[in-house]
């Protein structure tokens, strides 16, 4: 398996784990998600990807094609920064939107590898910190967080006015 940024022609792939991603989080927060909705057009992809505060990164096995269907998984990141606030130092974060690996490869090690090789370009690109937030709904990946060794540094509370 290789580790690369994600290209254009990557898109079908990525869109075929967004709908994985997509599903895991209608069927534990229906009132929130949509099921056969698409998080990101393909124009919105598009941008995403040519932009280098979005780096967004795929893992493919290593003999890989070029056509992106074969996309073991992924990692959107963000980076943010909070210059001239009043309360927030200035540090750099690389916040990751969204890890998702293909559902027939849980378990080798895809996700663990993805996550360790944005800790290293969080750690090149002079980041302080990696973050991300995860659904309650989903509690496979907070243990999976967990297990790559992160803690919860805010929590999101709700309370439903129905």
């Amino acid at each position: 398996m290789q580790i690369r940024r994600a290209t254009v022609q990557d898109i079908s792939g990525i869109d075929r784990l967004l709908s994985e991603v997509l599903e895991v989080h209608h069927q534990g927060r229906p009132d929130l998600f949509k099921t056969g909705a698409r998080k990101y057009t393909d124009a919105q992809l598009r941008s995403i990807l040519a932009d280098d505060a979005t780096p967004v990164f795929v893992a493919v096995p290593t003999d890989a094609n070029s056509d992106g269907t074969d996309i073991l998984g992924y990692a959107f990141c963000v980076f943010q920064r909070h210059p001239h606030d009043n309360i927030l130092t200035d540090i750099t974060t690389l916040y990751i939107d969204d890890l998702c690996v293909d559902e027939s490869v849980r378990g080798e090690h895809v996700g663990s590898s993805l996550y360790h090789y944005v800790v290293g370009y969080a750690k090149a690109s002079g980041c302080y910190n990696v973050t991300l937030n995860v659904w309650s709904c989903n509690p496979k990946a907070q243990r999976f967080y967990e297990a790559m060794g992160l803690v919860p540094y805010k929590i999101g509370m709700e309370h439903i006015l129905s």
